[in-house]
């Protein structure tokens, strides 16, 4: 029998390939996926505002008003003011918020506001005493702008001249501006913020814009922040600037009461001296009192004249002024040929020893 020979299989060679410097990368989403679109709301800041217990009416009035003022706030029931400041970091991690604004009251009559950047506590931090407030119920103003449209926010050139300014203008434009195509904004610009720097205070304004040549309109509310002190942290940390001008408003009150008090014992010591020192005895009588002494017209006549007649006689005894004036210059010359025969006699003595 014949032997079948079976046809080996070919074997396919391997071809050599070069290799790529650069691979390309894997696929990160299958063909069949949706292609995602792309968020437009990119700026997502969210600032906790809430308060401390311990504010007043008008405190809480405020708060509310900011409050209608910035659509991308979260709010927080009220902090207790047993905890320690730090605690409002943590409940900013848990709302999801990067900016905090804390108000503070002090005896239902002064309040403080921190305003803080709160992601990973490394702040800034800034802390305010608010001055001469007024809400929006209060003013009643004319100006009206849309719920949740953003704000323009202007600030004043000494912003951009000193250094803490500097910082506060930045951290006041991450906190009060409204993210562009946030959720709860309106997609408008019908008011502006304004923050001027006077007298060591920055006053805030809110304005509606009537037109574009400039026509304003203000909204309120209104608020004077005093600034305090600027921290490294989130409300902790080293102190980056103290105002050297700050006087707290206790001790304000204190130095009212004082000068009132000082008024009271300036007082009490004008009466006192005036005690002292009034006289017991009436004052002596005047020149010519006994003119007074009788009614008689004739008599007082005869006295004048016996007056007049004395006065005549002391005048003459006295020297006039005439004689007095020929007296002093003959003492003049004779003084002054004196003189002249001194330098006289001097000049002889010279000629005779040349």
């Amino acid at each position: 029998m014949g032997r079948k020979f079976q046809k080996k299989k070919q074997v396919d060679q391997l071809e050599i390939v070069p290799v790529d410097e650069n691979p390309p990368l894997p696929p990160q989403r299958k063909s069949d996926d949706v292609v995602p679109k792309r968020e437009k709301w990119v700026n997502k800041q969210r600032v906790l505002v809430f308060s401390a217990r311990g504010i007043s009416h008008r405190d809480r009035h405020l708060m509310r008003d900011i409050k209608t003022l910035m659509p991308h706030h979260r709010a927080e029931s009220k902090m207790e003011r047993a905890k320690t400041l730090s605690v409002v970091n943590e409940m900013c991690e848990m709302k999801h918020c990067n900016k905090a604004m804390l108000f503070e009251g002090r005896r239902k009559r002064d309040l403080y506001m921190w305003v803080s950047n709160t992601v990973g506590s490394e702040g800034p931090s800034a802390k305010f005493l608010i001055e001469n407030i007024h809400t929006m119920a209060e003013l009643k103003m004319t100006g009206n702008c849309l719920r949740g449209s953003r704000p323009l926010l202007s600030f004043d050139s000494k912003f951009d001249e000193l250094p803490h300014l500097k910082l506060l203008k930045e951290l006041f434009v991450q906190t009060y501006s409204v993210p562009h195509h946030h959720p709860k904004s309106q997609p408008f610009v019908d008011h502006v913020f304004t923050f001027t720097f006077l007298d060591n205070r920055i006053w805030f304004r809110n304005f509606q814009i009537l037109s574009e040549d400039g026509g304003l309109s203000e909204v309120g509310p209104r608020y004077v922040m005093n600034p305090v002190k600027i921290f490294d942290g989130s409300f902790t940390g080293k102190t980056l600037w103290e105002n050297p001008d700050y006087v707290s408003p206790s001790k304000q009150r204190q130095i009212l009461k004082k000068s009132a008090k000082d008024k009271y014992v300036n007082r009490v010591e004008q009466k006192v001296q005036h005690e002292a020192t009034r006289p017991v005895k009436a004052y002596d009588g005047i020149d010519n009192d006994e003119l007074f002494d009788d009614e008689d017209p004739i008599a007082t006549a005869k006295i004048l004249a016996a007056i007049a007649k004395k006065k005549q006689q002391e005048n003459e005894q006295k020297t006039p002024k005439s004689a007095l004036t020929k007296k002093i210059k003959e003492k003049q010359l004779k003084a002054i040929k004196k003189v002249i025969d001194q330098k006289k006699a001097k000049v002889t003595k010279r000629v005779k020893k040349v």
